[in-house]
């Protein structure tokens, strides 16, 4: 990571990349290509099914996009991804392409062993391209995560904003020692919908009368789901990035008498805003005017008597009591303000139970050094 891209006062900690195994589910529909393959090449040339594929070429290729469609419904259905379906399909599509385009029609069993070879070599590279392309940093202050071949994503999670982790460890993972941790923010996000639905149908009639039903039902769950660049992705060595994250996460979550002390500060503020907006409507109410005289000239009988009058005003509001001297909206203000000291001073006074505690024990451990040293 550029040095530029870090706050002030960041340090890292941390720099991840996922295992090379924590995708074996892309790698395994690679390695289900090739042995598919294998199976419909070995079924058309050496088994006892031979004859069956005899009559007609395309017998085995028909056989082998079938059940390739079919295995990518299922995995898309599985992982909730459409995406390996079509990824299917447009192999099964090019197989076609090529055989057309070479006129390959007569050794169609051993084009399809290596075209799916090559094809499976191909994905293998993709799924290593795409785990290489994550990365994991871990500062002192917040976790950056990083991934994508073509689009490049980022995001960025600070330690105060992490509600709650998740953490999950395959039948590999705990072999090799690697696992998935996934950091829920406060609104939500890492977040998904697991749904389920089963449906069944009926038709049941003549051509002049039928009779169609349809039944079904569904459950949807959250539960924690996030891409594999909004996540810590098999990560290793995974216990350890695991307590590294919950103790950045402890270390940055306020304790109750660090709350109060933010709250009480935030009324000082809102107070402080209240005194200062009155003031302001007061200054404006009354302005001040001032009367300008030119050089040498002498003040009248009639300026001299309204400055009496404002000496003796004076004198009367210094004589005046304080909370008769401002406003009811000042007192209220004043009110409020000393009520809020008042509940910061006994806050202090008592701090919490843990800290007079761990202070006990310091105290119990130092007499009891001081005893051993005697």
């Amino acid at each position: 990571m550029v040095k530029k891209e870090l706050l002030k006062n960041e340090q890292i900690e941390r720099v991840l990349s996922p295992h090379p195994l924590s995708f074996m589910k892309l790698q395994a529909l690679c390695i289900f290509v090739i042995v598919w393959g294998i199976v419909v090449w070995w079924l058309t040339e050496f088994s006892e099914y031979t004859d069956m594929f005899s009559g007609n070429n395309w017998y085995s290729l028909i056989l082998w996009g079938l059940v390739l469609l079919l295995i990518g419904v299922i995995a898309s259905l599985v992982a909730i991804q459409w995406t390996i379906f079509f990824l299917y399909l447009g192999v099964f599509a090019g197989a076609i392409g090529l055989i057309f385009w070479q006129h390959w029609e007569n050794n169609i069993p051993l084009f399809i062993v290596i075209y799916s070879i090559a094809v499976s070599f191909i994905g293998f590279l993709i799924v290593e391209l795409y785990r290489r392309s994550h990365k994991y940093i871990i500062t002192n202050l917040r976790i950056i995560f990083k991934g994508g071949i073509f689009t490049k994503r980022e995001r960025t999670v600070r330690y105060d904003k992490i509600a709650d982790i998740d953490a999950k460890q395959g039948v590999l993972g705990q072999i090799f020692g690697f696992g998935t941790i996934i950091p829920v923010s406060q609104s939500g996000f890492g977040l998904g919908s697991d749904k389920t639905m089963a449906a069944g149908g009926i038709e049941v009639g003549s051509r002049k009368a039928r009779f169609f039903g349809f039944a079904g039902g569904g459950k949807e769950v959250q539960t924690p789901i996030a891409r594999s660049y909004y996540e810590l992705h098999g990560v290793y060595p995974y216990k350890d990035v695991k307590q590294v994250v919950e103790d950045m996460v402890q270390s940055h979550v306020p304790t109750q008498y660090q709350q109060e002390e933010i709250e009480y500060q935030k009324q000082q503020v809102d107070i402080q805003t209240q005194m200062r907006d009155l003031l302001h409507k007061q200054v404006s109410d009354k302005p001040r005017r001032k009367v300008v005289r030119k050089p040498g000239e002498e003040e009248t009988e009639e300026e001299e008597a309204e400055a009496e009058v404002e000496e003796k005003v004076v004198t009367k509001k210094r004589t005046v009591a304080p909370e008769e001297a401002f406003q009811p909206e000042q007192v209220d203000i004043q009110q409020q303000m000393k009520e809020l000291l008042k509940k910061q001073k006994t806050s202090r006074v008592n701090p919490p139970e843990e800290e007079e505690v761990e202070e006990e024990d310091s105290e119990e451990e130092d007499k009891e050094e001081g005893k051993e040293g005697k």
